[in-house]
């Protein structure tokens, strides 16, 4: 291990909310540490705080009297520059502008020694660009946390084309040694976290836009179906949408606005018209006192179906499609519903696919077509599709859609099922691959691609989507969990139902796909 010896010293620049969390976290370490910002009176409030914090954290128990004390006794204010002087490693967590950090580093090379590294907070901007101008650039790295930065287990350490191994090497220790748990990422726009986030927000948006349901309700189905800790615009809310809309413009742009981070329209009305979320009291939702709690879709009760029957064979390990479609039927059994097992017959639904069936209804997983297109292409009209969830025996709530032309009958059987199940039915209106199906698929593409590009490993990706945003699953883990064959169908018929590239499948999957082969070996 090559983490910076407890006797070095880390100086931080910048004493705002991410500057002062970086502080804190390393002074708990063990490490002296020497915060700067150009207003002084900044740096006596931060660090204040943070001796404040550290008393609370020891009257929970979370570390022992002494230890707030010592770590107190750790932290000093820098008066100047020159002051970091003597420092092994020094964080930046200042202004997100390019000429204001290059000018910062270029003052620091000339003040550290030759072996100090410098780090780069920065959550967007090349840590190639910002190291260009140095002397020495191999000495810079990125060093991305996530706010509040005690709480957020990840940092991205992002190497710029100069890098040197051995720099990101030792502040990938540094931080397992500051209690965090870093990936390795290439420089590239978005790094990890905001590059593959960036499907979570767009695919929300396009459901609002297609009015498949209202905010609060695909915050629902994401939350208590997907199992996501908030759906994408409870947390556009509370990041700020001015915050997130420029994220995704910059990614875009950086990207050459490659139409997979095209920023929604949507959005851009709401920071016009100053709903920026809860800073501003309105986003979405309103967060004034008294204001009414969001209240999403759900559908009213129906009788359960007298008959259930699952066609096509469930074989295999457990894995993949077949495997979504055992665990859903385990908790119908368990919910004491019986369900037979048969051979389609002909004139019944024209689908491979395994499918449940009750009053005439074919009831199917999603595969990215809508219902009614499925129901053309089966010629069975009374079809309906539901969503994917992150574990349907616990699942609250289950999304569904009904193709055009089904009857009103067999929709309210397999609403009836899915209640007698225990799930709260939400119907969304029939787009194409409902809510949580579409958002892990683009998701799992999207970190294809990271790991296919070579901007991190399949390891990394997962780890940075569920530290870095709380994700339940890392979105490879989850396309091995659904299967690589089911991710790859729903990306091809949204690419061909929407006829947009940026639905386009990454080579990765289409290599695992054609291999067999899955991200994570067992």
């Amino acid at each position: 291990m090559s983490a910076l010896a407890h006797n070095s010293i880390v100086a931080v620049i910048g004493s705002g909310a991410m500057g002062a969390g970086i502080a804190q976290v390393a002074a708990a370490a063990g490490y002296t540490v020497k915060l700067y910002d150009t207003r002084a009176e900044a740096v006596s409030k931060a660090l204040a705080d943070i001796g404040k914090m550290y008393a609370k954290l020891a009257e929970k128990g979370r570390m022992t009297a002494e230890e707030a004390t010592a770590a107190t006794a750790r932290l000093q204010a820098a008066g100047s520059l020159a002051e970091v002087s003597d420092a092994s490693l020094v964080v930046e967590a200042i202004v997100e502008n390019l000429d204001v950090k290059r000018g910062l580093f270029a003052e620091l090379e000339a003040l550290v020694s030759d072996d100090c590294i410098l780090a780069t907070n920065t959550s967007s901007i090349s840590v190639t660009a910002i190291a260009a101008k140095l002397r020495r650039p191999e000495r810079l790295v990125g060093m991305h946390f996530f706010n509040p930065v005690p709480l957020m287990a990840l940092v991205e350490v992002i190497s710029g084309l100069a890098t040197s191994e051995q720099v990101a090497a030792t502040v990938y220790d540094t931080s397992i040694a500051w209690g965090k748990n870093p990936v390795h990422a290439k420089s590239t726009p978005g790094f990890i976290v905001n590059r593959v986030a960036r499907p979570f927000y767009a695919e929300g948006w396009r459901l609002l836009n297609e009015q498949a349901g209202d905010a609060a309700t695909i915050d629902a189905v994401l939350r208590e179906a997907g199992g996501f800790r908030m759906g994408p615009f409870e947390l556009m809310d509370l990041i700020g949408h001015d915050v997130n809309f420029s994220v995704t413009q910059s990614v875009f742009g950086a990207y050459f606005n490659d139409p997979r981070f095209t920023p929604s329209v949507l959005q851009q009305e709401m920071v016009n018209a100053g709903f920026l979320g809860r800073k501003s009291g309105r986003g979405f939702y309103l967060y004034s006192e008294g204001a009414p709690a969001p209240v999403a879709q759900a559908e009213s009760a129906q009788a359960t179906p007298e008959f259930v029957a699952l066609s096509a064979a469930i074989g295999g390990d457990g894995r993949g499609h077949s495997g979504v479609i055992r665990s859903l039927v385990q908790r119908l059994e368990q919910a004491g519903i019986t369900v037979s097992r048969r051979v389609m017959q002909e004139g019944q639904a024209h689908d491979e696919a395994p499918a449940l069936h009750c009053h005439g209804a074919a009831i199917y997983l999603t595969d990215g077509r809508s219902a009614t297109q499925r129901a053309h292409d089966n010629q069975h009209p009374d079809t309906v599709l539901f969503d994917l969830a992150l574990d349907y025996a616990g699942a609250k709530r289950i999304a569904v859609a009904r193709a055009d032309q089904c009857s009103d009958a067999a929709y309210a059987a397999t609403v009836g099922l899915f209640q007698a199940a225990g799930f709260i039915v939400t119907r969304l209106d029939d787009v194409p691959g409902l809510a949580v199906m579409r958002t892990v698929a683009m998701l799992a593409n999207e970190a294809a691609d990271a790991v296919n590009q070579g901007v991190c490993t399949v390891a990394a990706v997962d780890i940075a989507m569920q530290k870095g945003v709380n994700y339940p699953r890392g979105p490879l883990a989850w396309a091995d969990a659904v299967g690589v064959q089911q991710i790859v169908t729903v990306l091809h018929h949204l690419a061909h139902g929407y006829g947009e590239d940026r639905y386009r499948v990454s080579p990765l999957l289409r290599r695992k796909l054609a291999t067999g082969a899955t991200f994570h070996a067992e």
